[in-house]
């Protein structure tokens, strides 16, 4: 079989090493790929293309079997639609479902419909009166741009003063463009965010591994939002129960939502979501695919077949499927450009031992292969991935083998893990 993964980063790295260790799959080519996709020892291969017209006819020419699409932007420009009408499987939620990652405003509005319980929230188009919403609503506040931005549109403001920086930022100076032409402006949840992805195939559900993601740039979850500096899986924090109540309260009512309103969703469904010291849980975001760098330490466990999930879940045969995993902790740690996440700088060398250690591995994202050397060439540049017994043992072998990666400016967090690690101590002396 002949799978065609479209993206570059960390997350479409690791789908294709996954895919490509599948029995039954002959060659993995990613449009357009990295310098780890170039690199890799195996039937991985990189191809330079990234118009819809292009991959349709590279699809074509090469029988490719099934379509697997990693990021947000081509599934919100409609890639499934366009596949699709052209008689090509593709794995994905086509232009209308994908609205719940490509607008926020319509996500909120699908959320209320259907009860799926959320935070309050108002959307704005007009600066006054977003400027007096906040003042009536006081901080801390969290002002979102309504579209896509990189998972970085979000601003948690602490201050009323930074809340309306941020709402100037937005519709004033339009610090993203379309994407921030509309605000929603939410109430500000505590608790533990917690990444929750399913396989969907329009019907039939399947849950993949916990997982918990670290936004922030800096340890302490301090300084600005990010694309995601570290994760782990599982989450302890999702035990059983919340796993049957957020299958219950977000995720099956979602898939069933989108029937009611006449959209099948087909896809990785991502609900971000918050658990309150009470448990109770409210859905922060929807992304209509995998989480980066969710994905790596969730992959990093899977022991099925992915190939054959994922072209069941496209065949709407998902019900025939279930995921076995590792009884392991998994953990994937960041490596991030100098002044991300800002303007990155760029093309750094990057120097990386010759081989993975035992139960680790290096999932490449914004590097690029050129003339035999791996330069950076965006904000998050690689991810360190391992797995052990233990998350202490897991995050050991991860910190040991950062110190072999080298490149000019690089910036990590220390503490990815220390969440869960203390939530386990926590459970151990309330014994």
């Amino acid at each position: 079989m002949i799978v065609l993964i479209v993206g570059n980063g960390g997350r479409e790295h690791a789908l294709a090493w996954k895919i490509s260790e599948a029995p039954n799959v002959s060659k993995v080519y990613v449009a357009p790929g990295n310098g780890g996709t170039a690199t890799a020892d195996s039937i991985i291969e990189n191809i330079s293309l990234t118009e819809f017209d292009d991959l349709v006819q590279f699809a074509k020419e090469k029988r490719v079997d099934l379509t697997v699409v990693g990021p947000e932007l081509p599934l919100s420009n409609g890639i499934v639609d366009y596949f699709q009408e052209h008689g090509l499987k593709i794995f994905g939620p086509t232009q209308q479902a994908a609205q719940l990652e490509s607008s926020k405003d319509f996500a909120k509005n699908f959320m209320v419909r259907h009860g799926i319980p959320t935070a309050e929230h108002q959307t704005f188009i007009d600066i006054k009166l977003a400027h007096d919403y906040i003042e009536r609503k006081g901080a801390p506040i969290v002002i979102k741009a309504d579209g896509l931005a990189a998972g970085k549109g979000v601003v948690v403001a602490l201050t009323l003063q930074e809340a309306h920086e941020a709402i100037d930022s937005m519709l004033s100076e339009n610090i993203f463009g379309e994407a921030g032409a509309q605000v929603v402006i939410e109430e500000f949840l505590e608790g533990e965010e917690v990444s929750f992805i399913a396989i969907c195939d329009g019907e039939t559900i399947l849950p993949l591994a916990s997982s918990q993601d670290h936004k922030r740039l800096h340890d302490d979850d301090l300084g600005p939002n990010t694309g995601g500096m570290g994760a782990y899986s599982p989450a302890p924090i999702v035990t059983d129960e919340m796993h049957k109540r957020i299958m219950n309260q977000v995720i099956t009512p979602t898939i069933e939502g989108m029937q009611k309103d006449g959209v099948s969703f087909k896809g990785f469904l991502y609900a971000g979501l918050m658990i309150d010291k009470n448990n109770q849980i409210k859905t922060l975001e929807f992304n209509c695919r995998m989480g980066d760098p969710e994905t790596q330490p969730i992959l990093f466990r899977l022991k099925s077949n992915l190939y054959d999930i994922l072209l069941a879940a496209a065949d709407a045969r998902l019900s025939d499927f279930s995921a076995e995993w590792e009884d392991v902790c998994s953990i994937t740690v960041v490596m991030a450009s100098h002044n991300y996440p800002n303007k990155p700088r760029l093309n750094d060398e990057i120097h990386i031992p010759l081989s993975n250690k035992e139960n680790c591995y290096i999932f490449h994202a914004g590097t690029k292969l050129d003339n035999n050397k791996i330069l950076t060439s965006g904000g998050r540049v690689l991810g360190v991935t391992a797995k052990a017994r233990t998350l202490q043992e897991a995050k050991n072998i991860v910190y040991e083998f950062i110190q072999d990666i080298k490149f000019d400016g690089a910036q990590f967090r220390t503490d990815i893990g220390k969440k869960a690690l203390d939530y386990y101590e926590s459970i151990k002396a309330s014994r």
